[in-house]
């Protein structure tokens, strides 16, 4: 696989070499999720978000925080070849305003480079059955996304919140890197106490990724739109929720649903959490997977787990997901702080 990744991400570099186009997929490495919790219910989050993890979901849902927070998550996916880390914090102000942090890396490490180890015999510039690749003489390299988050939200009133989202783009592989810079608004509307509206405008004003060989990407604008609702069951907390993407790349067949170039994806989740002590989760997430997981609830940590397994066919390993959550509650945090 290390392989297969090396050579498709070159080939798309030599592709694209000195030009400029809107792709269809140049942002899926952004699309991937934060947090256990979230993506135990298949990233239907963007209205049920009440922790750090909002700063990637929806920053508005920020305002929900009382107290300081910090995440770290690991994620390894295709049989444990690429690696997927987060780490984010969040601190809020008066209860009135919330920022926060999000520091996220995609990659894979390790890559062998063959092609200076090659032993040609017959000098024709290939791999053939009469040369060998010199074990001694190969190197190695990484190929890593960086993303990095600053979250900025405010309640405007008891029922309504916004924020904003600057992200910095780094992405590198051998020789070759990017850099890019986008934007991020989001907006909750809580109706009645228990009832969550939100919308997510990702990539509002289309992020440019500019790679170092002339290369130019646009990631176009994701509108996401979500709600919950809770009700109290059995001594605990049951929280349906919806989330719909709407993608404007004319993915067609790519998607769940399409009209014209707008496409439509959704996220199916639920949560039951009892007592405040566990939680059982489910979702059913945009690439058509079904997820699953469990939360822990102790004094001032949180331990989500979540499990997603690919079609068998595909033969590309379970991925599992684990996310842990400090609050640093006091009898003096920021938010009530006078």
């Amino acid at each position: 696989m290390k392989y297969v990744y090396c050579i498709l991400t070159l080939l798309s570099l030599q592709t694209y070499s000195f030009s400029q186009h809107i792709a269809k997929y140049a942002g899926e490495f952004l699309s991937i999720g934060v947090g256990g919790r979230a993506l135990a219910v298949g990233g239907a989050y963007s209205a049920l978000a009440n922790d750090v993890s909002a700063g990637y979901w929806n920053p508005s849902c920020l305002m929900r925080i009382n107290y300081p927070e910090i995440m770290i998550m690991h994620d390894e996916q295709f049989g444990g070849i690429m690696n997927y880390d987060v780490v984010a914090c969040a601190l809020p102000y008066k209860g009135k305003e919330t920022i926060a942090l999000s520091i996220i890396r995609l990659g894979i490490d390790d890559i062998p480079y063959t092609v200076d180890a090659l032993d040609d015999k017959n000098g024709n510039g290939i791999l053939d059955s009469a040369d060998y690749i010199d074990p001694n003489r190969v190197s190695y390299f990484n190929s890593a996304d960086w993303i990095f988050i600053v979250s900025y939200a405010k309640a405007s009133s008891s029922k309504f919140t916004y924020g904003i989202n600057l992200k910095v783009i780094h992405r590198s592989i051998l020789n070759t890197t990017a850099k890019g810079f986008g934007f991020d608004i989001g907006f909750l509307y809580m109706p009645k106490e228990n009832w969550s509206i939100a919308a997510t405008a990702r990539d509002i004003t289309t992020t440019l990724i500019a790679w170092s060989n002339g290369t130019n990407e646009l990631v176009s604008p994701t509108l996401k739109i979500g709600t919950v609702y809770c009700f109290n069951l059995f001594n605990g907390i049951l929280s349906p929720s919806f989330d719909l993407d709407m993608r404007f790349e004319d993915r067609k067949s790519a998607s769940i649903a399409h009209f014209g170039p707008i496409s439509l994806d959704p996220h199916l989740g639920i949560e039951f959490d009892l007592k405040n002590s566990i939680a059982f989760r489910a979702g059913y997430s945009d690439i058509k997977q079904v997820t699953l997981g469990i939360g822990l609830h102790l004094r001032k940590i949180d331990i989500d787990y979540s499990f997603a397994r690919f079609n068998k066919s595909n033969d590309i390993g379970d991925t599992h997901r684990i996310s842990l959550r400090l609050i640093l509650k006091s009898e003096n945090n920021y938010r009530y702080a006078k």
